[in-house]
């Protein structure tokens, strides 16, 4: 099988000198679902973050084959579409249509290539006819599903979310979770939600204090409850 992610003994330290991750190795493979769980200050995010080069630790991470180093850095940000926690980081533009643009004007397509990615994407998140709306007038979901159609724009192979149901009423995160699992892309969830962890992931790997202290089957994982408990999941 194809290698969508490699990573090889990854040690983080913040600017402070405290350290986030600790010889963390792992292989996510195409077309997978890999969920990421764990205590908050696990190191979830922080891992999340070195998948497109944001973070730099002391380790040699390869995406689809590809280093993650500066000579690259274009490349496999076009390839990783990263979700974070919060929609308000990634919406900043007065309308929809120019926050899910943002991306395919960077990237240099033609103006007709960027309407048309952006039509695609939002059909995708089913947020087509929204393009004028202003994105800070939008419900937490709404706005969650435009977050995930900024980097859909992109075509990426690699869909990274952090914590993608967190703050959603029941009927918007169910929905979210069967617009996830209908797009055919490699995917890792860092989440709190074992409910999204359970619906959508094949695999699970729980980190705790930086490091992988459980990896497997998600159902094996998921029922293992001391196990989860002990590492502040419970069910």
């Amino acid at each position: 099988m194809d290698k969508a992610v490699e990573i090889e003994d990854l040690s983080f330290f913040y600017p402070d000198g405290r350290k986030a991750l600790t010889d963390i190795s792992l292989v996510v493979y195409r077309d997978e679902n890999l969920a990421v769980i764990g205590p908050n200050g696990a190191g979830k995010s922080t891992l999340l973050l070195h998948l497109n080069g944001i973070h730099r630790g002391n380790s040699t991470i390869k995406i689809f084959g590809l280093p993650v180093e500066e000579r690259n850095l274009k490349e496999i940000r076009r390839k990783v579409g990263l979700v974070f926690q919060d929609p308000e980081d990634q919406l900043f533009s007065p309308t929809v249509f120019d926050d899910v643009a943002f991306g395919p004007i960077n990237m240099g397509y033609s103006e007709v290539e960027v309407k048309r990615r952006v039509a695609q994407a939002l059909e995708w998140v089913g947020m087509s006819g929204y393009e004028q709306r202003s994105p800070h007038h939008l419900s937490v979901g709404e706005k969650k599903r435009v977050a995930i159609a900024t980097v859909l724009a992109l075509n990426p192979e690699l869909l990274v979310l952090d914590e993608p149901t967190s703050n959603l009423d029941p009927r918007s995160k169910w929905s979210l979770i069967e617009l996830l699992r209908q797009l055919p892309v490699t995917k890792i969830v860092a989440s709190h939600d074992l409910e999204l962890v359970k619906a959508l992931c094949q695999r699970t790997i729980i980190l705790d204090e930086g490091e992988i202290v459980a990896e497997g089957n998600t159902m094996s994982i998921l029922n293992n409850i001391p196990l989860l408990r002990a590492h502040g999941l419970a069910p």
